[in-house]
């Protein structure tokens, strides 16, 4: 059994930098970021653009910036943009897309998460209509976290970007957990980027950082970005030091992913048979808990859960959502799911 006193699923952005990682931190090479010439930085932004076959990629200290600029540099003012309903950009950046990047949202309703070219093609505006918004571009998201980390395949942004092509529209990706995507399909992370315009990636999340997201893309837009990114507050000094933690989770963190991946799967066994619960089979490293028995909340749960050293989060009313990650082991992942047992069975008996 794990020695920690929590196990603590609300999301792999709960991660701390393991010991290899503040070395890392500590002895960057540093410079001023904002004058252009921090070395660190600059080796971490030609890194991510040549990992993800972009010309250029540039740091922002959140993905919600980085995403908010890939909006404002791709797509016009006043237009429609069209994406998952209930996609990130919808539900958790606060209407940062009308706010910052002046665009409207068109949210598909899909079951599973998973945007088709064919339901993107039935959302297009006509051009020609002269009282309707016209659509700007398209944006993905990959994996989606919503739909249970689910990985949008290849073959379905294959068809979307064919499309988008074929309308003359812009593409963007918004790949937070895209090292996920990756890890479980077998493609490559620049197989995805390939088929968006602009892609953000997030080294706080699955890579176990403290901070930082990236923005990759032709060096032209990129150049846009970084105005972009000044203009919102984003842009740093010495921010070398938040480079070598991604530089050094790409070279340590990254290839370890798939052990999130496994104990995800193993919450989801130990959980599958726990009264009043229907678990989402995970594809990725986030797992959803859907609650059955009548007029039970997460809510409710959430501190039982927390009583017996286990932290997660509530996703919707009946829904809790628990993510593996780098401090997360077996005996945690076992733990979590007796911890659903006991306190399940404990409302259900009640």
């Amino acid at each position: 059994m794990s020695e920690r006193a929590v196990v603590d699923l609300r999301s792999d952005t709960v991660t701390r930098p393991t010991p290899g990682m503040r070395a890392a931190i500590a002895s960057a090479e540093v410079g001023d970021d904002a004058l252009g010439d921090d070395p660190t930085v600059q080796r971490l932004e030609e890194r991510i653009a040549a990992l993800l076959g972009k010309e250029a990629a540039v740091f922002f200290p959140s993905g919600i910036m980085a995403n908010e600029t890939a909006l404002a540099v791709l797509f016009a003012p006043g237009t429609e943009v069209i994406c998952e309903a209930t996609c990130h950009f919808v539900d958790w950046e606060l209407g940062a897309p009308a706010w910052i990047a002046r665009v409207q949202l068109r949210g598909v309703r899909t079951e599973d998460g998973v945007l088709t070219a064919d339901r993107v093609a039935a959302a297009i505006r006509p051009r020609a209509s002269k009282y309707q918004l016209q659509t700007s571009g398209i944006t993905l998201e990959n994996t989606h976290n919503a739909a249970g980390g689910r990985v949008l395949p290849l073959t379905v942004m294959q068809a979307i970007r064919e499309l988008a092509i074929e309308q003359k529209l812009p593409v963007h990706l918004d790949g937070a957990r895209l090292w996920n995507a990756a890890v479980a399909s077998g493609a490559a992370e620049a197989d995805y980027a390939a088929l968006a315009d602009t892609v953000m990636v997030t080294l706080s999340k699955g890579l176990g950082c403290p901070a930082g997201s990236l923005l990759a893309g032709e060096a032209e837009r990129m150049e846009r970005a970084r105005i972009m990114r000044r203009r919102l507050g984003g842009t740093m000094r010495q921010t070398g030091m938040l480079a070598a933690a991604g530089l050094y989770a790409l070279d340590h963190h990254r290839s370890r992913l798939h052990e999130d991946h496994a104990r995800a799967r193993l919450l989801a066994r130990l959980a599958a048979n726990v009264p009043g619960l229907t678990v989402v089979e995970p594809e990725t490293n986030i797992v959803m808990f859907d609650i059955t028995t009548p007029n039970v909340t997460a809510a409710q749960l959430l501190p039982k859960l927390a009583a017996a050293g286990v932290l997660m989060t509530e996703f919707t009313a009946t829904r809790l959502r628990a993510v593996t990650h780098l401090d997360v082991d077996d005996d945690d992942a076992r733990r979590a799911g007796q911890a659903l047992k006991v306190v399940c069975e404990g409302v259900v008996r009640d």
